[in-house]
Order: structure tokens, then sequence, then C-alpha cells
């Protein structure tokens, strides 16, 4: 199975609370991964530490080594590490002052592109990717980001971290403020975006892991408890403490 994310014996601080408590752990490429866990347990910061995220937040530092597709992501500027690792948070956050098209076309201006073509066809694929081009296509231009509905809105941030084609795309709780509906749209989205993106998913929601993941791990107090296919761990894990926190006995 080829590897897309190498971590090796990470730890991550906030001050001087250590959340990461030296986590080892090889992310499949091609693959859904979900990471599970009860609140506080290091899920979110573990992801934000794959893309150079957690250190904007003051006095917070890191140790151990990832790579991704071999390149060491603590080696370079973040905001290298970044184009080729896409993140999507908890709740959707569009540029509120920029129409659709900016909104997908942001990282790409950032990146230095200018060829209006070459933006046109991008925000067109990415919009396609995100299964969203269909609602928008006709107002791209004339509707601010943020006049989209809950559910629209973190599909266009989606189509944001896809329109500078990254390898790998990290998923905060991506459906957690959102009904029903529109947490449905993005579920499918994220299996078909397996078959071209490596997907990190953090989810507080197992049954959601259950339906998306090819491969879960279960993080407790800032350790990594498990780590295997998702139909494994649900249903015959090696840990007692994941069978416990999946049959709900704590969490």
């Amino acid at each position: 199975m080829a590897v897309a994310i190498r971590v090796e014996r990470l730890r991550a601080w906030f001050g001087s609370h250590l959340a990461l408590q030296g986590i080892d752990m090889e992310i499949p490429a091609g693959k859904a991964t979900a990471i599970i866990g009860p609140s506080g347990c290091g899920k979110s910061t573990f992801v934000r530490c794959l893309n150079r995220m957690h250190e904007t937040v003051p006095k917070t530092r890191v140790e151990g080594r990832v790579t991704v597709a071999d390149i060491d992501v603590y080696g370079l500027p973040a905001v290298v590490v970044r184009k080729s690792v896409g993140m999507v948070f908890q709740k959707p956050n569009p540029f509120p002052t920029m129409n659709i098209f900016d909104n997908v076309a942001a990282g790409l201006k950032l990146n230095g592109v200018r060829d209006r073509k070459r933006l046109d066809d991008a925000v067109e694929r990415s919009l396609r990717s995100a299964a969203l081009w269909g609602e928008v296509k006709d107002v791209l231009r004339k509707k601010s980001g943020a006049s989209l509905s809950g559910g629209q809105q973190q599909r266009l941030c989606i189509a944001r971290a896809l329109a500078v084609e990254p390898d790998v795309l990290l998923m905060d709780e991506p459906a957690s403020a959102l009904d029903p509906i529109s947490t449905s749209k993005i579920e499918d989205l994220i299996f078909e975006l397996k078959s071209k993106y490596t997907v990190v998913i953090v989810t507080h929601n197992m049954q959601q892991a259950a339906r998306v993941a090819d491969r879960t791990a279960f993080f407790l107090s800032g350790s990594l408890v498990e780590f295997d296919d998702t139909q494994k761990v649900f249903t015959n894990p090696t840990d007692k403490r994941t069978e416990d926190y999946i049959t709900g006995r704590f969490g």
C-alpha cells in the first residue's frame, strides 16, 4: 500500500500542555482515513500539524517528522506545504467580500496565476469536483460566497482547497455544522474525492467514519491507540479502549 503521509514521533504542545504524545502513523495514498476519539484527544491538533496550521496558534510548538510524498513538511515554507496539503475546516469560511469565482480562485491568484483561461478552467473543474458547479455556474461573479447556504459554503471551501491541486485534503469535522441533507452531500463527495486525493477526515460521528473511511485511527489522550481498516476497528478492535469508546462506554 502506497504511503501518502508518514508521521514519526510527532509531539505537539499548547504552551506547556503536551497535546500529542509521540504519534507514529502511515496514512495510505488514495484512501479516506478517519480520525476518531473523544473531545480533547488530539484529533484536530494532529491534522493541523500535517499542514503547519498548528503553529499559527501562539505559544505552540511541534517535534517529530511529517513527510508528504517523501517531502519533509517542516523543512519547507508553510505556504508551499499548504499548496500540496489543503484543509477544510469545521465551520465554512468563504471570503465574505469575494464573489464565488474569486473565492475558488483565491489560492491560485495568491500563487501568482493570472492567466484568465487557466483561472476559468480551474474554477470550473474545482466546482465540479466539489459537486457545486450546477448550482452556481450562472451566478459565479454575481453572488458572494457568503450568500450561499451552509452546505453550499462548505462545498465552496472544498472547491477552493482543490483549486490549487493538492496531494492531500484534510477535513476537520467538515459536516458537524450542517443539516442531514448537506451532510449526506459532503459524505458522497468524500467518496468521489478519494479516487483522486488522499483524504484525512476528523469526525466525532462514528457512523460517518464507518460510512466514508477506508482506514480509521482512534486517538485517546493525545496518543494513537489503534489504526486499522475501518471495518476491523468497528467490528473487531484490537484494544479494549477502542471497543469501549465505540460501544459508548465513554466519550
